[in-house]
């Protein structure tokens, strides 16, 4: 007997996910026909833990920014949802992407929601995204929301890409100068060796931990190697805990380097997100629970969260926003501003044009600062290594003309 993992519509048009046990593919259809069900997805569950989770590309701002662009152009032709989803589907690349745009269109076409085929695959479809399509479908300009979509997809892919670029240069130096120095310990130190052996003279600190060093790697890299994976893997699990999440977003916020790209990113995100929520008529409660879980950082997430539950007691959104002490001064301003003219929603796409523009700057002055930073620690990882190479060497030269 096989398993498999499947994704099904109920008679009463509901989704549901689950397992069944059967001898293969087609038995296991039959039987969840027999049990009133029509199967969205179904595959073997080993076969989908490897497929989906090993080689499936990750579905990306950038991949749903251009399904929300195509779905405007189609629709305003006047071409139903189904025939849509559809065309959309035969023509994309991604396969995670288009395995949920294809159970989306068979679940519309037994008289479902597109939000709610959305809703299957809440993976490959955030929040943000199934909440806007919702408020399209009830206020009747779908295209609008997708319209939007596109927008808030393009500029928050946009934004990861300006962190990434300023992250690249500083960990492709890193990178490069862990590999030296790998490279020299294998290679060149033990090529040393024997020389520095005959000297018979003492060897300087720095030499002799590169000697035990390069020994260590020669003879026990094994050990290394799990070392390494063990540091990463509990990095990962401690990043993975609350606690840990909490600690980490308090360090990058407070850390003199990155704290400036980091607040005027979240703030960009948050502006963005919530005034595009607001655009298509989300109430303010449910806009600002999207914007927390759209935060990367814990802090603002936290923050935000804590800020629905002060503005459910009626507060106006600014106190709790001034209250986190996190998202700078500007902003909290505009967005009193906004309250007091009734028009938060284009405060907030101003701001976020403004924090989008702030974004570059800080980018800029972080790889700015990086490239010293990186350079001094280049040098200082070059010096040691020609110090305790060639410093035995000087001082046997030295100790010839002494003689």
């Amino acid at each position: 007997m096989a398993q498999f993992n499947y994704k099904a519509i109920d008679k009463n048009n509901k989704a549901k996910k689950g397992t069944v046990d059967a001898a293969d593919r087609e038995k296991a259809m039959e039987k969840l026909k027999s049990e009133g069900l029509s199967v969205t997805d179904l595959r073997d569950a080993g076969e989908a833990k490897a497929g989906i989770t090993l080689f499936s590309k990750k579905v990306k701002s950038r991949d749903l920014s251009i399904v929300c662009k195509q779905m405007v152009s189609i629709l305003n032709a006047g071409v139903t949802v189904i025939v849509a989803l559809d065309m959309l589907s035969e023509q994309m690349d991604n396969k995670k992407l288009r395995s949920a745009l294809v159970e989306a269109k068979v679940y519309v076409e037994k008289g479902g929601s597109l939000a709610d085929a959305f809703r299957l695959n809440p993976e490959v479809f955030p929040p943000i995204m199934i909440n806007m399509v919702a408020a399209g479908e009830l206020s009747g300009s779908l295209e609008t929301s997708f319209e939007r979509l596109s927008t808030h997809f393009e500029k928050d892919d946009a934004l990861k890409g300006k962190i990434k670029g300023a992250m690249t240069y500083p960990i492709m130096v890193m990178v490069v100068a862990i590999i030296v120095v790998i490279v020299v310990m294998i290679v060149v130190i033990p090529n040393f060796e024997s020389m520095f052996a005959d000297m018979g003279a003492e060897l300087p600190f720095a030499t002799r931990m590169m000697m035990a060093g390069s020994d260590f790697i020669l003879k026990k890299w094994y050990i290394l190697i799990v070392l390494v994976v063990g540091l990463v893997v509990g990095f990962k699990m401690f990043k993975a805990t609350p606690t840990g999440d909490l600690l980490l977003s308090k360090i990058t916020i407070s850390a003199p380097i990155f704290s400036d790209m980091v607040i005027k990113s979240n703030s960009a995100r948050f502006a963005r997100t919530l005034s595009t929520l607001m655009g298509v008529g989300i109430p303010m409660l449910d806009a600002i629970e999207q914007c927390a879980k759209m935060m990367g950082n814990k802090v603002f997430r936290d923050g935000l969260l804590n800020t629905k539950a002060q503005v459910a007691k009626g507060l106006p959104l600014s106190k709790p926003l001034k209250d986190m002490e996190v998202f700078p001064t500007m902003l909290v301003q505009m967005v009193k501003i906004g309250e007091e003219t009734g028009n938060i929603e284009d405060m907030m796409n101003k701001l976020a044009d403004l924090y989008d523009r702030e974004v570059d700057l800080a980018t800029d002055s972080l790889t700015q600062a990086m490239e010293p930073i990186t350079m001094v620690v280049m040098a200082c990882i070059v010096g040691v290594l020609v110090a305790a190479i060639y410093g035995p060497i000087l001082g046997m030269y030295e100790g010839i003309d002494n003689m």
